[in-house]
């Protein structure tokens, strides 16, 4: 059975940090890039980063850029988000997703999680 898993939510106070996981059943998570979604109540589902599948290349919304960190361990099959400095407006609920292609857009992932809370308290 394919399945993605997140894992590490909860609620952290402003200015901490969490760990998120993502772990891959059922396929081979190292042939897929992997991207971090996130979405709130009542808000549209926003990218937060991808890795490629080697983990060579990652990128990030900005609002992320340089607080968060998207890395794979492919021995096993599994990627991580470790997201540092934590404010409010990071509370959401965060999705894992992966995609064949090299560089994906929305529609070529494939796989999806079923998504961990994250709740930055102020």
């Amino acid at each position: 059975q394919i399945q993605l898993v997140e894992s590490g939510g909860g609620v952290v106070q402003s200015g901490g940090s969490l760990r998120l996981s993502c772990a891959a059943s059922g396929f081979i998570l190292a042939d897929y890039a992997v991207g971090w979604f996130r979405q709130d109540p009542g808000k549209e589902r926003e990218a937060v980063s991808c890795i490629t599948s080697s983990g060579g290349r990652t990128n990030y919304l900005d609002s992320v850029k340089g607080r968060f960190t998207a890395s794979r361990d492919n021995a096993k099959n599994t990627v991580y988000l470790q997201m540092n400095s934590l404010n409010p407006e990071d509370t959401a609920v965060y999705y894992c997703a992966a995609s064949p292609k090299s560089v994906p857009f929305y529609a070529d992932y494939n796989y999806w999680g079923q998504g961990t809370q994250v709740t930055v308290s102020s």
